[in-house]
């Protein structure tokens, strides 16, 4: 195996829905196999309020972004009524660099991401300047935990603006590749990535035979209590980060 391919023969399937192409041509430089087999699935949330509540986003303090969905659902809220992010004079909050980064292309300035990118340790780390906070709106998915909502010291409120849904038309792909495969990866990125993959893929090929890697400690939690070994997990909870850190231990 040569030390600049170390994933010559690998099959490394992501089991979410990756917002670039560059984790797959990173697999690819690197001499593996990516394969997109997601088995949850995001769609922003329309509304007859999301014009009203599009112009209330300038009355808060603050926005809280936690991932590049919720991002793409206000921007297609913001595109759909007119509104640009000159007119929401709010200050930013993103947990993650490719969040903020989805964010900076909306036009808007990210004034805070956490050293961590999960919610747990962005309630620890977001004190803001300001000795008078008056409102905060928090975009979520609908299935995002309480944490930001319940655990930071101000009143927070709640916009959903997309969906999560389980997708099943992956399954026997999964089943098939992960049983017949001799070098396969399986990457996770959302504990709810993991619950379905436990219910449907699991119970054919159980845990064992394959690589298993984790975005975030929270995902790896969850595997870890389904009985899954937790191989990889970057230190930076990114795609990309992942696939570095796969690869680091193929090389090993």
């Amino acid at each position: 195996m040569r030390k600049d391919r170390p994933l010559i023969g690998e099959t490394v399937i992501f089991t979410g829905t990756p917002k670039s192409v560059e984790v797959f041509e990173r697999v690819k430089q690197y001499g593996g196999k990516p394969v997109s087999l997601p088995l949850i699935q995001v769609a922003e949330l329309k509304g007859t309020t999301d014009e009203l509540r599009l112009q209330a986003c300038r009355t808060y303090d603050w926005l809280i972004f936690t991932s590049q969905s919720a991002v793409a659902a206000f921007g297609a809220k913001m595109e759909r009524h007119g509104v640009t992010s000159a007119t929401i004079p709010s200050k930013i909050a993103a947990v993650g660099t490719r969040t903020a980064e989805a964010l900076e292309k909306l036009g808007f300035t990210v004034e805070f991401i956490p050293t961590v990118f999960s919610a747990d340790v962005f309630v620890k780390e977001f004190k803001p300047s300001e000795t008078t906070i008056r409102r905060i709106l928090f975009l979520r998915g609908s299935i995002a935990g309480v944490t930001i909502t319940e655990e930071l010291p101000y009143a927070v409120d709640e916009w959903t603006v997309y969906a999560t849904e389980r997708v099943n038309d992956s399954v026997d792909t999964l089943i098939e590749v992960v049983s017949k495969e001799p070098r396969v990866s399986v990457l996770f990125a959302s504990p709810s990535a993991v619950t379905v993959f436990a219910e449907e893929v699991v119970p054919q090929t159980g845990w064992r035979g394959f690589t298993i890697g984790a975005i975030g400690h929270v995902t790896e939690q969850a595997l870890l209590k389904l009985g899954a070994p937790v191989h990889v997990r970057p230190d930076t909870y990114t795609l990309m980060d992942l696939v570095e850190k796969l690869t680091g231990r193929k090389e090993g």
